[in-house]
């Protein structure tokens, strides 16, 4: 039955890619599932490198990509769910191509509330643990619930998998303690911090016994330097950390980062502290699976982007560059960043509340998006929540005759980039909006479709 699936699974993706569809990524996987339900745990067998999980609220697309361009300049055959497609059937499509080459491992993001179920079948040699954010309360929960899946998981795992951990997220961080190999990573340059806690910060209570975290830094969210007044638990000093980060708006940053290895010096391509975080992990990854420091370094600074993650596409003399925006630590990052930039900015801000997205949108008001006051020429809201958005701008202080109202993803881009004062445009589209940016930038021959 397995090998039957298995044949099936992949008549259906390369005639989903023969046909453009952007099913390829999800529909071979699903197929496989259902007809052979422990079909990843055998495709995983194939792997003589075995597997690493990447996992995170924000940032896991880009950190695994980062990771993957890491093993493949060291000469590492790869396997990877590269179109983010991050549930257990986006998996399974990507271990397809296991068994191909000699020495593969595979390299999977995995969705946050998925990461137990599908490290039970893969049986990983890492797991990678960036953050957990308030995120789609409607399908998830509270961040606590899914702490202790992840919890309950590291402990099975104790002493059988490798943990790569955020030593500032007192979420994760707390994962490793009491654990066997354990490299932790995290940010150290208080030039980045923030004047303290943002309104939209998670986690902000001891796990160990009640009592609210004292900060001396906050670097992003509930990211940052934290003692527990009332037990003693502390933030775990990381063996890899970003020392020294000199942010340079929309075209990267300079980072100095400390490792076992010796120092080392980037210019990422990528800008915003988020990015940074996402860079410090990839890097740590990479040492614990031994590739060379000088290597990995080379693989971050030459690290084009995944699409949605700051990618930027030419359209009509116009340059778009594509910000995911889908919860309000992210989007605070996103809109710290965009305050570097020089001049009015242009906006398409694309808002949808489909369940990949979490039906509950009132998130974009804790959201810091008041930043942006005097600093909009042009906002154009889109999406299924088109209006709510055009709202949650006009009570930011965006002038409200700057703002645009147009439901179409379509016609409301070409309107936004057709009446762009400069030649760039700010795309901010939250997950399922993306997905149809994707498709739409596809069908214009503008972007590869997710099944490429």
């Amino acid at each position: 039955m397995f090998r039957l699936a298995r044949l099936l699974a992949r008549l259906v993706r390369a005639t989903s890619r023969r046909l453009g569809r952007s099913g390829g990524t999800t529909a071979p996987g699903r197929l496989m599932l259902r007809v052979s339900p422990a079909a990843l745990g055998r495709m995983a067998a194939d792997l003589e490198a075995g597997s690493v999980l990447v996992s995170a609220t924000n940032g896991k697309t880009t950190t695994a990509a980062m990771t993957a361009a890491a093993l493949e300049r060291d000469a590492r055959p790869v396997v990877h769910n590269r179109a983010g497609s991050n549930m257990a059937w986006g998996v399974a499509t990507a271990l397809l191509d296991a068994g191909c080459a000699p020495s593969q491992i595979g390299l999977f993001e995995v969705d946050e509330a998925w990461l137990p179920r599908v490290a039970r079948e893969l049986h990983p040699r890492l797991l990678l643990l960036l953050n957990l954010f308030r995120d789609q309360l409607d399908r998830y929960g509270e961040l606590e619930l899914l702490a202790d899946r992840w919890a309950a998981l590291t402990a099975e795992l104790d002493g059988r998998a490798a943990l790569v951990l955020n030593a500032d997220d007192p979420l994760v961080a707390d994962l490793g303690r009491d654990r066997r190999g354990v490299t932790y990573f995290g940010v150290e340059d208080d030039s980045q911090a923030l004047p303290g806690l943002q309104h939209a910060a998670d986690s902000k209570h001891c796990r160990n016994c009640g009592a609210p975290y004292s900060y001396d830094a906050v670097y992003l969210g509930h990211l940052g330097r934290y003692r527990c007044p009332s037990c003693g638990r502390e933030r775990p000093r990381p063996q890899v950390a970003a020392t020294s980060v000199h942010l340079e708006g929309m075209s990267g940053s300079r980072v100095e980062l400390r490792t076992p290895g010796g120092r080392l010096s980037v210019r990422l391509p990528l800008p915003g502290l988020y990015n940074v975080y996402n860079a410090v992990a990839a890097l740590a990854t990479a040492l614990a699976l031994g590739v060379p420091l000088a290597t990995a370094g080379d693989a971050l600074e030459r690290f084009g982007g995944a699409f949605g993650r700051v990618e930027t596409i030419a359209i009509d003399g116009r340059r778009l560059s594509i910000l995911l925006v889908k919860n309000p630590a992210g989007a605070n990052e996103v809109l710290r960043t965009l305050t570097l930039e020089d001049g009015e900015l242009d906006l398409w801000l694309a808002l949808n509340d489909g369940i990949a997205d979490g039906r509950d949108v009132s998130w974009i008001w804790d959201a810091d998006f008041e930043v942006l006051a005097g600093r909009v020429r042009r906002a154009t809201c889109s999406g299924t929540r088109a209006e709510e958005m055009a709202l949650r701008l006009k009570y930011a202080g965006v002038d409200a005759r700057s703002i645009a109202v147009d439901r179409d993803l379509g016609d409301s881009l070409d309107a936004a980039v057709r009446g762009a004062g400069s030649g760039k445009v700010y795309a901010l589209p939250t997950y399922t909006a993306l997905l149809d940016l994707r498709d739409l930038l596809a069908r214009r021959g503008l972007a590869k479709r997710w099944s490429e």
